[in-house]
């Protein structure tokens, strides 16, 4: 470069958009940390990392004109999570001390939103052996490394990585781009890293190892099984300690340890991962479910319909899916034709649409169905039934005129809160808007965006915007709910789509008798079954609601001489889930079965509850009432299961 280019290069400037909207101009070149010592001193030196247009960045990384700029100081969230990834490189150099380090290969280590893993190859270790490298990385921490962040060519980064073959096909990938890499360094340990890292191994808090597991490199199954070590890391040891308490309560709620105690539902190896197997008791609240959900669309004018699983390509190619979606999907061949198990269900009801034709007068249109719909997840994503590759969505598509959009909306979102409140559940709302993967014009989207804000805006109620995290086909109104020990989950959905009646050709007969494209609308008021059902396992610790509870009572006889009797008593509770303890054993091991069991009531009935006609009642915290007229007790359980209450309140009556 020329002295008179370094001269005017040396003037020039550009300009970055802050929080508060108001704009900063800094030299070209600037960093993300010399941005914030332009704003104050004392702001550059808190600096921690900073994000551009919503990235996590080094505080070393260049700004560029036109990015929105977030500095990121020590206490944020995002700050947690730089510690975090810091934590993870002091893992890795632990492994390479105490291993092989020409044998364990390294492959990746991000921070996660509860910690951190990473990822090694020809690493034999088992969950004893955590201690000990816990022990070493409090060693990286106390010697208080400095973490050096070094930019480095492609041809350099490929002589340092020679023995490291994942890191050597990660650097493929940024060969393309033939640019420069970056390398963070921590006493004799580095590793290639985006970063963004803390200043020194000291900075890291507390360290805790969680667990081993398997991972696929990539993720892809194709590949080879790697050895994947959990972590998390706090400013604090109280932090931690309180992570490590609510990582129990979730442990103890494990709605695959519940389902299996309570036989509701299995995933076995014959069947397949991913596909859960529903045994009657978790059938039983399945239909609660389902019957909900159909009483609310039946009180809202919708008509069930039924499509297959399976359809011809074509279909997928005509919605966009194929596209967007076919990485995603089971897709087979019959014949010379091509067939794919549907992964959403809107197309199949975009075609009953279409199969008639439709007057203005005759919208809006309003379909559902319990549409078993199928995801081809890989298997080391598979959960439970958290991650499945087949799940039910409580499905709802409708069809309207423009001018009716809001009225839908408001009415779908009136139906959602009913089904969260139903089940007492606190709730957030987010305008998800339009992802980098989609169909459709800027006008559209546009549009559509629009009117879901002016729904929200007008109700005055407070939601986020979350940036290009709307479907492939247009934005949507989320709703995340909390469960009971504070962990937030993806549920409900609205979602405005001009896209899929256009690919269609979908229209009705206007009042001006020219034909119209009508708006379509997804919804659903659970998300899905599985999830939803995991959820309220969790949630409920297995406790359900007296409504949704597989087995409502269970009478228990003192002795066999009260067996008669109570087979008597449980036929006044034929409309209600009710069982007949007869197993010759105590009567206190009868209630500790039912207990654990989660049985939301207990009847007792002995010689004296035969003499007088009556029962006692014991609920599943513990209480116990006597000399209870069974007519009374039957009213009692009638409403508390025409009211949905969450909890047994008979003898808190």
């Amino acid at each position: 470069m020329s002295d008179s280019d370094s001269d005017a290069n040396a003037g020039e400037q550009l300009t970055v958009v802050l929080p508060d909207g108001s704009e900063l101009a800094v030299d070209d070149g600037a960093t993300v940390e010399d941005c914030a010592y332009e704003i104050g001193p004392g702001l550059g030196s808190d600096t921690v990392a900073g994000k551009l247009d919503g990235d996590l960045v080094a505080k070393e990384a260049p700004a560029y004109d036109g990015a929105e700029l977030e500095i990121i100081t020590e206490g944020s969230d995002e700050s947690l999570r730089v510690m975090r990834h810091s934590a993870s490189h002091c893992l890795a150099q632990a492994v390479e001390r105490l291993y092989d380090e020409e044998t364990v290969k390294l492959a990746i280590g991000p921070p996660t939103d509860e910690g951190f893993y990473y990822d090694f190859d020809n690493l034999d270790i088992d969950e004893s052996d955590l201690r000990d490298l816990e022990a070493e990385i409090e060693e990286i921490i106390a010697a208080d490394y400095e973490i050096e962040r070094e930019d480095v060519s492609i041809e350099e980064a490929e002589e340092r990585l020679a023995d490291e073959p994942y890191k050597l096909e990660l650097l493929e990938e940024l060969a393309d781009d033939g640019q420069q890499v970056t390398f963070y360094k921590q006493g004799e340990w580095e590793d290639l890293c985006a970063g963004p890292h803390v200043e020194s191994t000291g900075e890291i808090g507390v360290v805790k190892l969680l667990e081993i597991a398997g991972a696929y490199w990539r993720g892809d199954e194709e590949n080879e099984m790697q050895t994947r070590i959990y972590g998390t890391a706090f400013e604090d040891e109280s932090d931690l300690e309180d992570f490590i308490e609510r990582k129990e309560e979730a442990e103890k709620r494990d709605h695959r340890k519940i389902g299996s105690e309570m036989n509701l539902f299995s995933i076995q190896d014959v069947t397949g991962p991913g596909l859960p197997l529903y045994h009657p008791p978790g059938k039983t609240v399945l239909k609660e479910l389902e019957d909900f959900v159909e009483d609310l669309n039946q009180d809202a004018g919708y008509d069930y319909v039924e499509t297959p699983h399976v359809f011809k390509t074509d279909l997928w190619h005509r919605s966009g899916h194929y596209e967007n979606y076919a990485d995603d999907m089971f897709i087979f061949d019959v014949g010379d034709d091509e067939f794919g198990l549907k992964p959403m269900n809107c197309p199949g009801h975009a075609a009953i649409f279409q199969d008639q034709s439709w007057s203005y007068r005759d919208l809006p249109i309003r379909y559902a169905e319990n549409g078993k719909v199928y995801r081809k997840e890989q298997r080391g994503e598979l959960s439970g039934l958290s991650r499945v590759w087949a799940f039910t969505i409580d499905d709802g598509h409708l069809f309207i005129r423009p001018d009716q959009i809001e009225q839908e909306v408001e009415e779908i979102m009136d139906m959602i809160t009913d089904v969260l409140e139903t089940f007492d559940l606190e709730y957030e709302m987010a305008l998800a808007t339009r992802p980098e993967k989609s169909v459709g014009s800027d006008d559209i989207w546009e549009h559509a965006e629009e009117q879901l804000e002016n729904v929200l805006e007008k109700r005055n109620l407070e939601y986020e915007v979350e940036e290009g995290d709307g479907a492939f086909y247009g934005p949507k109104i989320d709703f995340a709910f909390e469960d009971a020990i504070g962990r937030a989950w993806d549920g409900p959905t609205v979602q405005l789509d001009f896209n899929m009646p256009d690919r269609f050709d979908l229209s009705y007969v206007g009042e001006d008798n020219e034909e119209h494209e009508p708006v379509m609308i997804h919804r659903a008021l659970y998300g899905s079954y599985e999830r939803f059902f995991m959820m309220l396992i969790e949630h409920y610790e297995g406790r359900f609601p007296l409504w949704l509870a597989p087995e409502q009572v269970r009478v228990l006889p003192i002795s066999d001489a009260n067996l008669g009797y109570a087979h008597r008593v449980a036929n006044e509770f034929d409309d209600f889930r009710a069982e007949v303890d007869g197993r010759d054993s105590t009567l206190e091991r009868k209630i500790r079965a039912a207990h654990d069991d989660r049985v939301p009531y207990q009847i007792i009935v002995g010689d004296n509850e035969e003499e007088a006609g009556n029962i006692s009642v014991r609920d599943r915290f513990e209480d116990q009432e006597y000399d209870v007229e069974i007519a009374a007790f039957r009213s009692h359980l009638e409403g508390e299961v025409d009211e949905q209450r969450t909890e047994p309140d008979f003898l808190q009556d």
